[in-house]
């Protein structure tokens, strides 16, 4: 069927206006995040006072009832950027389906497409995260990473819309490319909470280097629920995209597994993440060995997300670019 390029140009306008919000809802939370003090004393008053309910065996943290916070000017404008966070998320959405429906396929069959799936997951991620925690003011710094990344993506990946190459035109492009987006998707979340918690754990061990921002961040047993629970969700996610691209490979090229490049560092970062996991249910670990673990699987998914397709050369090197 023909290319619609009037849907495909809708799609990149939603795309384009949807990077605009998240740029505004960056430079609200951050708003919240610099200024919002009175809203961050009582968000950590609770977090202290939900500690002691829980060592004297009451409920979770994010099972009790948060305290108010909508205190002061900052912490409407966090409000209104978590808004702002949402309708980019909507506008994003119809963005993909757009796609799709222009090209009359799972609109996930290049670079540009792939990367726009990956930061919606990422946000809706988040928007969940900030429904269970307390972690508004904290937008800002996960926004950051998106906001680059869709940049790039359309820049540097832009690809019109047009059919997917022989190889690719397969059921397995819903399955195991689906699951590889929602787990890379998720994964940068622990990502940024991991390199939040180590800020945070130095200024709770006294080191004043990064005082002034660390204080600002939520107590670092926040940060940890939040890098271990969004990692225990994409990990079984992320394997069964690995083990489904296994089964397309064999059947698409003869072999399970070949080494191609985007194979071995998908399987690195599967290995540090299962180490991760692995450490903390068995060794007990906890803190800033977990959470270091934890950003080098997050820098292996950043770097097979772009830098694999783009650098090296496989049988993967479908982007769609140069």
């Amino acid at each position: 069927m023909p290319i619609n390029e009037t849907l495909s140009t809708y799609s990149d306008w939603l795309y384009t206006t949807a990077a605009a919000i998240y740029v505004v809802a960056l430079m609200f939370t951050l708003i919240e995040q610099g200024f919002g003090a009175k809203g961050r004393l009582a968000m950590e008053r609770a977090q202290r006072r939900s500690r002691e309910l829980v060592g004297a065996g009451g409920p979770p943290v994010e099972e009790l009832p948060a305290a108010p916070r909508e205190v002061g000017r900052p912490e409407r404008i966090g409000r209104m950027g978590a808004s702002l966070l949402v309708l980019g998320a909507l506008l994003q959405l119809s963005a993909i389906v757009l796609r799709g429906l222009a090209v009359h396929r799972a609109p996930w069959g290049n670079m540009y497409e792939y990367g726009m799936a990956v930061t919606f997951i990422t946000v809706v991620t988040w928007i969940v995260v900030m429904w269970k925690f307390p972690v508004r003011h904290l937008t800002g710094f996960l926004l950051l990473p998106v906001v680059i990344l869709m940049f790039v993506n359309g820049t540097m990946l832009y690809t019109t819309a047009a059919p997917v190459q022989p190889a690719l035109q397969s059921y397995w492009l819903v399955i195991h490319v689906s699951a590889a987006i929602i787990g890379s998707g998720v994964f940068l979340v622990p990502g940024v909470a991991s390199v939040l918690y180590l800020f945070r754990a130095a200024y709770d061990k006294d080191d004043t280097k990064f005082a002034r921002f660390a204080s600002k961040l939520p107590v670092a047993d926040v940060l940890d629920r939040i890098a271990y629970r969004t990692t225990i969700f994409a990990f079984p996610v992320f394997t069964f995209g690995v083990l489904c691209g296994a089964v397309w490979a064999e059947s698409a090229w003869g072999r399970f597994w070949g080494w191609d490049p985007k194979e071995t560092v998908a399987f690195i970062a599967w290995v540090v993440y299962a180490a991760y996991l692995h450490s903390r249910a068995t060794a007990g670990w906890r803190g800033a060995r977990a959470a270091a673990i934890n950003i080098v699987g997050f820098a292996a998914i950043i770097f097979n997300l772009f830098f694999v397709n783009l650098v090296t050369a496989g049988l993967h090197s479908y982007a769609g670019v140069g």
